[in-house]
């Protein structure tokens, strides 16, 4: 839930989730973050805690090789060279490139480096890892590769640690089918417990969906056409929460003697924006 607005931001919120639930698992577990938490504050906050670290990056981030060894006159250096990621020119050899041919995305191309890290985290050293398609028959719909990082023990072989990411997809399109068709986020409730009750409601409403996926029907909206392979999107329909509307007449007011409750008023938490002021040309 770090998309709920609050004072800490989403990355504070981040890793003191993965700290509390780091405390009851058995073993060392595999996190999967997406690209807003691959950055350097994220790696440094999280570094103590006791999990492996899959986390997505953007194409226009800049990482740094490891430095060379000290030669023996003024300040070690910290930073080796640039690593940009959209500008090949920048890149070192790869330490390992697969290609292997996959049921659905093709034949792909997976390399590995070793031993970079962010400008401002020089001692947390990650494994860089890019996906691309190379196949002829999908040049039409070729997209940005995929940027990796690992950080944690161990990694798993070079041609499985990338499907691992492949897992964090579907939890992402569930959460665009709860906001987007099951209205989680468009109620405006006013207790916390009417906010967790509904909350709870977003899995049931979803496993029942997938119970009665042999006998629901294709519901498409007018632009769109019949599907043969439903998803949940396609046939989620819930009606409004709200009671009937009452017939027309003259409102028979309150009851007199009857206790008004006011509503708990709670401190509106606004989130800090600062406004870039333009530069007059002189």
């Amino acid at each position: 839930m770090n998309e709920l607005p609050g004072r800490d931001c989403p990355i504070d919120k981040a890793v003191w989730q993965l700290k509390q639930v780091c405390k009851y698992l058995p073993q060392r577990p595999i996190s999967l973050w997406d690209s807003e938490y691959g950055c350097a504050p994220f790696i440094l906050k999280s570094a103590n805690i006791p999990a492996d670290k899959l986390i997505r990056l953007r194409s226009n981030l800049c990482l740094w090789t490891a430095p060379p060894a000290y030669s023996g006159k003024g300040r070690p250096r910290l930073h080796g060279s640039k690593f940009k990621l959209n500008d090949s020119t920048t890149w070192t050899a790869a330490i390992e490139t697969q290609e292997l041919e996959h049921p659905q995305l093709g034949q792909l191309r997976i390399s590995l480096w070793s031993n970079l890290h962010f400008q401002t985290a020089p001692h947390q050293p990650m494994q860089l890892i890019r996906v691309e398609r190379i196949d002829q028959l999908y040049s039409s719909k070729m997209r940005a590769p995929l940027w990796l990082i690992w950080i944690g023990q161990e990694m798993p072989p070079l041609d499985e640690i990338w499907q691992l990411y492949l897992r964090r997809f579907g939890v992402d399109h569930w959460y665009r089918l709860a906001k987007q068709r099951l209205h989680w986020t468009l109620p405006k409730l006013s207790t916390p417990k009417q906010c967790e009750r509904w909350s709870d409601l977003m899995p049931i409403i979803t496993w029942e969906l997938w119970l009665a996926r042999e006998i629901v029907q294709d519901r498409p909206l007018p632009w769109q056409k019949r599907l043969t392979k439903l998803t949940p999107g396609r046939v989620a329909q819930i009606g409004t929460p709200t009671s009937s509307p009452k017939l027309r007449g003259k409102s028979p007011g309150w009851e007199t003697g009857q206790q008004r409750v006011l509503r708990t008023r709670y401190p509106i938490v606004k989130k800090a924006f600062s406004r870039t002021k333009k530069k007059t040309k002189t």
